[in-house]
């Protein structure tokens, strides 16, 4: 009797922002087969990362939990994390085969599973499967992934030196389909895909970089409220966090940064066509889920990388295309405020599996579904040492710990946050709202980040809230 349990396929990017995709409208971006589960399945207008780094969402993507329930709120490296029941282990003990290939989940020590049977990963630095393949399948004294004179946080740009099957990104998907052929046909399986781009190193294939720098790429959004940073105030210059970049080094960081994405996008009808692929099976027993961990900035009011509250560091993708049996209403789109933690409960739902009392997420599978059901009203994105804020989608408050300032964007109106409103008579009651929801998410935190009733600046802030994480000393 075959197991009538669905497989599951997860598939993240790494810092791809919500806006580019193309069926969001984007301009120059094209994405036809992230579009193509979106126009199969639903697309999350507003799913936002709760803390806008790697290892704080990664580990809600794995738990289930917001990040500030697991305690990261920051980027803390080489912390080994004693998890509650995660997403892959809960599957593995239901009977699952669960495989993790590609970019890693920031686990650390690096080989340390959480709940995968087996791993192929690479993450930006260190010994990784891909490296130890690229050191053999590469040529000699290539420089390898970082041989085109370009590192992990830069915003400089380069094609890929060497020929296009050695990247990252082919060899995700060449070790997937290889899994695919040799998986254990007696149980369903819970296959997660991680690819690093477009997270730097901004090296894309010559074919995508030449696309983007000859049709052009949009300008960067700068808000009325933004500054330009001076010469050497942002930081590490190649690698910052704010710098106004212009001409052709602004064209050529958003051309490789877009062409990252499009690569991605065609490795995966490799995956995804009916031919040589899974095409045939997606309509009769698999799910797949795609997202990102979290935005790039990418020149927004002056501002790169991650880490911030902001559209475009915070609002990801969320799409996921079920069998008809799922009842998910197709070619969809859900403006519900959904986060990462929403993904556990969700596909343990779809999968028939008990979700562990450990896990906060709710499972997103009636709004899929079209049904009516209470929802939050907001969610919550911290992250240390920048800002935090509270969004439904279409209206944000962000407030900075460190200094006390505060920003109000209508982002029905001003969807890329070009006019701070903190001062507007006009929106001072729903201003009011949001500080008073932001106020009580913060009551009972050990840092006394609210006192007699009020945010209370210059309070000790850091990556890991004290007392929680479950990290090991």
């Amino acid at each position: 009797m075959p197991d009538q349990r669905p497989n599951i396929i997860f598939i993240n990017t790494d810092q791809q922002r919500g806006d580019c995709l193309s069926c969001e409208g984007h301009p120059v971006l094209l994405t036809p087969n992230m579009d193509g589960l979106a126009a199969q399945g639903v697309r999350f207008s507003h799913f936002y990362a709760g803390s806008p780094s790697c290892i704080a969402v990664r580990r809600s993507m794995l738990s289930g939990q917001h990040c500030q329930t697991h305690g990261m709120v920051g980027y803390r490296g080489n912390a080994e994390w004693e998890a509650p029941p995660t997403l892959p282990g809960v599957l593995r003990d239901a009977g699952y085969q669960t495989r993790l290939i590609g970019r890693s989940m920031h686990q650390h020590p690096p080989r340390k599973r959480y709940g995968f049977e087996e791993m192929e990963t690479q993450c930006h630095t260190g010994a990784h499967d891909y490296y130890e393949w690229l050191e053999q399948a590469g040529p000699q004294d290539s420089g390898g992934w970082f041989g085109g004179g370009v590192m992990h946080n830069d915003y400089t740009a380069h094609p890929w030196p060497l020929e296009e099957h050695l990247h990252h990104t082919n060899w995700v998907m060449q070790r997937t389909l290889k899994f695919l052929e040799r998986r254990d046909p007696s149980c369903p399986y819970f296959l997660t895909i991680g690819f690093i781009a477009p997270h730097p190193p901004l090296q894309p294939p010559q074919f995508y970089f030449d696309r983007y720098l000859r049709t052009g790429v949009p300008e960067p959004f700068i808000g009325d409220w933004a500054e330009p940073p001076e010469f050497g105030g942002g930081g590490e210059h190649v690698a910052p966090q704010r710098v106004n970049l212009t001409g052709e080094a602004l064209l050529s960081t958003r051309a490789a940064y877009y062409g990252l994405i499009n690569h991605v996008d065609d490795q995966l009808r490799r995956l995804l066509n009916p031919v040589k692929g899974i095409g045939r099976d997606l309509d009769r027993d698999t799910i797949v889920v795609f997202t990102s961990d979290h935005g790039e900035m990418l020149g927004d009011h002056y501002l790169w990388r991650k880490s911030r509250a902001y559209e475009g560091c915070a609002r990801v993708p969320f799409i996921v295309r079920a069998p008809e049996q799922f009842g998910l209403q197709r070619t969809t789109t859900v403006d519900a405020p959904c986060t990462h933690a929403d993904i556990m409960p969700t596909l343990l739902e779809m999968a028939g599996v008990d979700i562990p009392d450990t896990v906060d997420g709710r499972s997103l599978l009636p709004l899929m579904r079209g049904e009516r059901t209470d929802w939050r009203e907001y969610v919550h994105i911290e992250h240390v040492p920048e800002n935090m804020g509270l969004t439904d989608g279409y209206e944000k408050f962000i407030w900075d710990p460190k200094n006390g300032s505060e920003q109000f964007f209508d982002l029905r109106e001003d969807p890329n946050e070009c006019r701070n409103l903190i001062a507007s008579d006009a929106h001072a009651e729903r201003i009011a709202l949001w500080r008073s929801r932001l106020i009580d998410e913060l009551r009972d935190r050990p840092e006394g980040l609210v006192q007699d009733g009020k945010l209370v600046a210059g309070r000790p802030w850091n990556s890991v809230i004290p007392g929680r994480g479950n990290l090991v000393e």
